[in-house]
């Protein structure tokens, strides 16, 4: 079973932000395009990305699909990759670097999973 979703209208866009936000869970997404080769080699990198880290909720937004989604968060470029905690977006990185890529996102998941104690 593939562990990223892929987003297919700004509804489904809001309503995986908000059961996220609801969950305290991570999301890592990737804003992506069919006739952009960098992005298109990010695809495989960005579903074995998602198998390592399983309590994150890792998304695709095809920018052609969902435009309002990648206007609204202000994607300009392809590859995109936007890291949001609790519906707000906290960091970005924009172009193919699976290093740096893989980097922000061990650093994300592991600064979310420490959670304060009231």
């Amino acid at each position: 079973m593939a562990r990223v979703v892929k987003v297919d209208s700004s509804e489904s866009w809001d309503f995986y932000v908000s059961q996220a936000k609801d969950q305290g869970c991570p999301i890592v997404a990737h804003f992506t395009a069919s006739w952009c080769i960098p992005s298109v080699f990010m695809n495989s990198f960005f579903e074995e990305l998602a198998f390592s880290y399983k309590d994150a909720l890792f998304l695709i937004v095809d920018v052609d699909d969902v435009k309002e989604v990648a206007s609204r968060l202000e994607v300009k470029a392809m590859p995109t990759f936007l890291f949001l905690k609790d519906g707000n977006a906290m960091d970005k990185i924009v172009g193919a670097n699976p290093d740096e890529t893989k980097k922000r996102v061990d650093g994300f998941v592991q600064s979310s999973r420490a959670v304060p104690i009231a």
